[in-house]
């Protein structure tokens, strides 16, 4: 009696495993990106036990949530990562159209270098002269570069701390420019002059700056979304391209 009562007790634990075993799949099996492993635990019921190893395919594109009360740099880099770098690549098309604008002005419609102030400049000539606006925008571009970095993984973050390292000398140019408007002009210039000023040309030398941040900067979004071959993206943010699909194909 007492060997088949052994053997009626290993079948019902055979058959109870087999069970939440398949809980797990059929709750991974429905795609929903916001399952939890605690919702795993508690739909199959774990208490008290240690919860057995379950493979499946899918388990690697399960975008995790940030916990509550995470900082917002964290949700910047993490669930919010995507919208944030759409709005901060807006902000840089729109100043990279400025430019571009200004050196149509001077380049094909044969402005004067002190009149072409790109399209703002159309509207508030004294606005775009101001050292502080471009100060202002310097700085928020090294800020954007260095708050959305922690979102970056491999290659991807290699290229954006590469475009971040560039601008953060780009801003020096711009400290320095804004600091001869309010006090004293250096190196005996009617205007303020930065650095590489000295041998080249503002508007050649800015779209040269910009150029060289942006650059790094797209190849570093291309990685991002699209990881090279052996390199794992960030599973928190919904950047990378193809992660869902693949999700629901497995």
């Amino acid at each position: 009696m007492a060997s088949i009562s052994l053997a009626d007790n290993l079948l019902r634990t055979r058959d109870t495993d087999r069970m939440r075993a398949g809980n797990i799949n059929l709750l991974l099996n429905r795609g929903d990106a916001r399952v939890t492993i605690q919702t795993l635990i508690c739909s199959v019921g774990f208490r008290g036990e240690d919860p057995m190893a379950v493979s499946h395919p899918s388990i690697p594109n399960i975008a995790m949530s940030p916990a509550a009360g995470s900082s917002y740099s964290e949700k910047l880099n993490t669930r919010w990562h995507e919208r944030g770098l759409q709005i901060f690549m807006l902000i840089v098309l729109a100043h990279w159209a400025e430019h571009l604008f200004q050196a149509y002005q001077i380049y094909v419609m044969g402005w004067p270098r002190p009149k072409a102030g790109g399209l703002v400049g159309l509207f508030y000539p004294a606005l775009i002269k101001s050292e502080t606006l471009h100060y202002g925008y310097a700085l928020v571009m090294l800020i954007g570069l260095w708050i959305f970095r922690k979102g970056f993984t491999g290659r991807a973050h290699t290229w954006w701390m590469v475009a971040f390292w560039i601008q953060f000398w780009h801003h020096i140019e711009h400290f320095l420019l804004i600091y001869q408007a309010t006090t004293h002009n250096f190196w005996g210039k009617p205007v303020p002059c930065s650095v590489l000023q000295l041998i080249f040309p503002r508007v050649e030398l800015h779209l040269f700056y910009n150029s060289i941040v942006f650059i790094p900067m797209v190849i570093g979004m291309y990685y991002h979304m699209f990881p090279p071959r052996g390199e794992r993206g960030n599973p928190a943010c919904t950047c990378e391209w193809g992660r869902h699909d693949s999700a629901k194909a497995a």
